[in-house]
């Protein structure tokens, strides 16, 4: 198994770009598995470990309701919001600046074969990252992504999760919102709860964080719970 994951940090980038760079990077893990099988060879598939932010987006999911975007056509020109319809699971979210998008374009074969254990393994890193910064934060029952006051009427969303995966190859991962603008929520039904609240580190803490040394803890966090060697 080859446990070395490339790290990049693509900046911010715009939404279209980095999806197509992801399925390239994704198609490649595939053919290289595929080729693997076909020529009985165990040449090592590769890992990457993607963060960016992206401009003001909305993604849906393959299982979302477009109606859970309240903006049309016009709303999105006002909000300077991109909008696209794409191959992950979930619901509709938003990305944007000062928010940290994470995609992991991962062998699960090189790792664990479960994807029920891949989300949760990327909830507890994102977890530990906010217990650094002494920020209470778990899991709600029934629902991906990470809460807070998850067993009270309190409970509100700080970083949502949304993937793909074929062949145990990944793609898509999480959004989790730093010094994220919470206005543009508001402009959903995100991940379509419409009962529940949206967070960020900044709002919690009450001032804006550093986002790249939460990159570093984060990106820490998810190494040793995987049990991956970065290579940057």
């Amino acid at each position: 198994m080859n446990k070395n994951v490339v790290f990049e940090d693509w900046g911010l980038m715009d939404y279209r770009e980095a999806w197509d760079r992801q399925e390239v990077l994704f198609s490649e893990v595939v053919a290289q598995k595929s080729a693997n099988r076909v020529n009985r060879t165990a040449s090592p598939t590769a890992n990457y470990l993607i963060f960016t932010e992206h401009p003001h987006v909305y993604t849906l999911g393959k299982s979302g309701k477009p109606e859970n975007l309240l903006l049309d056509e016009k709303g999105l020109a006002e909000k300077h919001a991109a909008f696209y319809k794409i191959n992950r699971g979930g619901d509709i979210t938003y990305h944007g600046p000062g928010q940290i998008v994470g995609y992991p374009i991962l062998d699960l074969d090189n790792f664990f074969t479960d994807i029920h254990l891949y989300l949760r393994t990327l909830e507890e890193a994102v977890i530990r990252t906010l217990a650094d910064y002494g920020i209470a934060a778990g899991r709600y029952p029934g629902y991906t992504g990470v809460w807070l006051d998850a067993d009270n009427g309190r409970a509100r969303k700080i970083c949502a999760l949304g993937v793909r995966a074929s062949r145990w190859i990944t793609m898509h991962g999480f959004a989790f919102n730093i010094n994220t603008d919470l206005a543009y929520f508001g402009n959903i039904v995100p991940c379509g709860i419409d009962d529940k609240d949206v967070t960020s580190m900044q709002r919690e803490l009450g001032k804006p964080q550093d986002i790249d040394a939460v990159k570093s803890r984060l990106k820490d966090h998810i190494a040793a719970l995987f049990g991956m060697h970065l290579i940057e």
